[in-house]
């Protein structure tokens, strides 16, 4: 071998997983251009307040439901109220649902497959079993009644519907756990007398923190459509705030006098659903350890 073709080698090797794998997903232009239609959304909907060309309760009965104009990019709605400013409005509380209710399964998640994964044998299977039997529970019903026994408060949505999205991440977890509890480094910290709580924060959750982000980046698009479906029944996000799935009903309810109603909303949330389903799989793709 040619000292160049030896220098070439040692650098391959110098290069770090976490860099390879964002190469990876920098190779990925179509993953990387829905990144950033995600994080250009997030940003304007998080800046609702500060861009949107009318205030959230703005309304001209006068108007009325109009098609779009200068004044109205997107047209109003029944009550004359702005639809882009309303967009935005609503993409914020769909994108926190999202993003809040996923964190939730995330937490429940993980704690439940670490724990089965770490104890193994009778108790992990146990408790694969109970979640084999959530698995055939219908959950979008389980969130109706919910939402019909406590309220419709938008922080118990959040916690409705992560609370029912965490069994594949337990799954998953549970698996990674039980194969690094067979490592070295594990069997190390379990002769030096460290606790199992501290085995697992401090050994096994770093290295599987990388497949919980990526998973996690593909349980959002499934946690704002459960929020849009509740919302669509009207068991959702109550008026006067709004939502994606909120604003896809009342435009479907009038879609055959104003289609601009169904057709804005509908395009917003099905674009940020797409990109974010292309960016969680060009995240998984990249982080594939078998790559």
């Amino acid at each position: 071998m040619s000292d160049s073709e030896k220098r070439a080698a040692d650098g391959n090797a110098a290069v770090s997983p976490l860099r390879r794998s964002c190469e990876r997903f920098f190779e990925n232009r179509a993953a990387v251009a829905a990144g950033a239609f995600v994080l250009l959304m997030l940003a304007a909907c998080a800046s609702a307040p500060l861009i949107a060309p009318f205030p959230f309760e703005a309304q001209d009965l006068e108007l009325g439901a109009a098609g779009p104009s200068r004044e109205h990019w997107l047209g109003t709605d029944a009550l004359g109220r702005d639809v882009f400013s309303r967009l935005l409005y609503g993409g914020a509380v769909s994108l926190k649902v999202g993003l809040i209710a996923t964190a939730v399964s995330c937490v429940i998640g993980v704690f439940y497959g670490m724990v089965a994964g770490w104890c193994g044998g009778a108790r992990d299977s146990v408790m694969m079993r109970l979640v084999d039997i959530l698995y055939a529970l219908p959950f979008t019903l389980f969130v109706i009644l919910l939402t019909v026994l406590f309220g419709q408060e938008l922080w118990l949505i959040y916690v409705a519907v992560g609370a029912v999205s965490w069994l594949t991440m337990a799954r998953i977890v549970r698996n990674q756990t039980r194969e690094l509890r067979a490592q070295a480094f594990v069997e190390a910290a379990i002769c030096m007398g460290q606790t199992p709580a501290k085995i697992m924060l401090r050994h096994i959750l770093p290295n599987i923190l990388g497949t919980v982000i990526v998973y996690a980046t593909l349980t959002v698009p499934g946690v704002m459509l459960t929020e849009a479906f509740i919302s669509f029944l009207g068991l959702g996000v109550k008026p006067p705030m709004t939502s994606w799935g909120l604003m896809i009903k009342e435009g479907a309810d009038a879609m055959q006098d104003y289609p601009w109603l169904l057709l804005f909303p509908g395009a917003f949330f099905a674009g940020t659903l797409f990109a974010l389903n292309v960016f969680g799989d060009g995240l998984r793709d990249a982080f594939d350890p078998r790559k």
